[in-house]
């Protein structure tokens, strides 16, 4: 949905938050839910969606009319796809996901080939006059071997799949005028985690390595390469993420921005977060917490010491081992916690960090795309849940007040 004060801002949630692996389950999610979302939050006006397809749904998509059906069903809803969730490339509910959400990675010719069929499509659902991004991997997972790649190799690969997606973005700018770009979303323990990783990838690997492959590739001039990558290149900003990995808003996208690097989207998400200087309980603290322990997600925490330094689990069920741990000041846990919940229990959110980050992204000319991403709902524990569509209307609600 259009922001009234914003009018070149787009507001929607993903519906990752909907199981659904085929095009027929994704489709049937849609038709059950977003028009009734549509006419509880925008029952006058358009209303976006930010899409979800996983490997599987998007090659369906392509085939046959199905795609014109789709575009025909929007139309007349009065809905849109402005932005897409290009991350999971495969099963995402009711599985064990864990690191598998980084598969394949972006060394790998199926990541392209996803990314490839959900750039088509969007290309046809996009707006006119309007923007589109796609959100993608943080290149990979760092406690994988690489098979036989060594760190730098993996970097130059994933640079050089990067580009081809850039060109290919390029080529529909110039036919079609529309404006498209791959959104980078950095996550706790990928090989972008935080704003320094990105700004040092973007600067010493994909520009140089991209530059030289689109040189090499298509016959590009240095300058006109590097535009292209810088264009269509992106971060999807997930304000739950930067969060975990203690990072001040501001901060973290001046570091983007200074470093010309466009952040495409802002995904608007909380993590939970757990005040050890209170003194609680740490009996009781686990007690509770053993309420988010399970085996879909991974819930990497990042604890930070009295001393100031970070160390980092990669699950919930690794750090709940050391809970009884001195010296603990705070961690903050990669579980996505609905946004309009600041306390829960004897535990907090990151929500302050969604408001700092809205601030913040104020002055970003180009950040045209907030999406609303709590995928959780399945696995919350029962007293944070309610009805799916209560909880999402409720969300929206909170974030509409939220940018007033």
């Amino acid at each position: 949905m259009q922001l009234t004060d914003h009018p070149e801002k787009h507001l929607t949630y993903c519906t990752n938050i909907h199981p659904g692996e085929s095009w027929n389950d994704v489709f049937n999610q849609l038709k059950n839910a977003v028009p009734e979302l549509k006419n509880r939050i925008s029952p006058s006006n358009p209303f976006g969606i930010g899409l979800r397809l996983s490997g599987r749904a998007a090659s369906t998509l392509l085939e046959g009319d199905r795609l014109k059906r789709l575009k025909d069903w929007l139309q007349s809803e009065q809905l849109y796809v402005f932005t897409m969730n290009g991350f999971p490339y495969g099963d995402f509910h009711g599985t064990r996901v864990k690191d598998n959400v980084y598969a394949p990675d972006w060394s790998d010719k199926k990541r392209v080939e996803y990314t490839l069929n959900l750039i088509k499509i969007l290309s046809q659902l996009l707006p006119k006059n309007m923007d589109g991004g796609i959100s993608t991997s943080p290149l990979s997972y760092k406690f994988w071997a690489k098979n036989s790649l060594s760190e730098e190799d993996t970097f130059r690969k994933c640079s050089q799949n990067l580009a081809l997606i850039a060109y290919k973005m390029n080529q529909i700018a110039v036919e079609e005028q529309k404006d498209l770009h791959l959104d980078i979303e950095p996550e706790p323990d990928c090989l972008l985690e935080n704003s320094r990783e990105t700004v040092n990838f973007f600067q010493n690997w994909l520009l140089p390595e991209g530059c030289t492959f689109l040189s090499e590739q298509f016959g590009l001039k240095p300058k006109e390469a590097e535009a292209m990558l810088k264009k269509h290149i992106a971060v999807c900003y997930d304000t739950c993420h930067f969060a975990v990995e203690y990072e001040k808003p501001s901060q973290a996208i001046e570091r983007l921005t200074k470093a010309d690097i466009r952040i495409g989207k802002m995904q608007i998400s909380a993590a939970l977060k757990l005040d050890f200087s209170n003194n609680f309980n740490r009996n009781q603290m686990l007690n509770q917490l053993n309420a988010f322990e399970e085996s879909t997600y991974l819930h990497q925490v990042i604890e930070r010491q009295e001393d100031g330094t970070l160390f980092q689990y990669r699950d919930l069920s690794e750090a709940l081992n050391h809970i009884q741990k001195p010296g603990i000041e705070e961690w903050r846990i990669h579980y996505h916690v609905p946004v309009f919940v600041d306390k829960f229990n004897m535990f907090n959110s990151t929500r302050d960090d969604i408001i700092q980050s809205w601030v913040a992204s104020k002055k970003i000319d180009d950040c045209h795309h907030y999406e609303i991403e709590t995928y959780t709902w399945e696995v919350l524990p029962e007293k944070l849940k309610s009805n799916l569509i209560d909880s999402i209307e409720q969300e929206f609600q909170w974030v509409l007040k939220m940018i007033q």
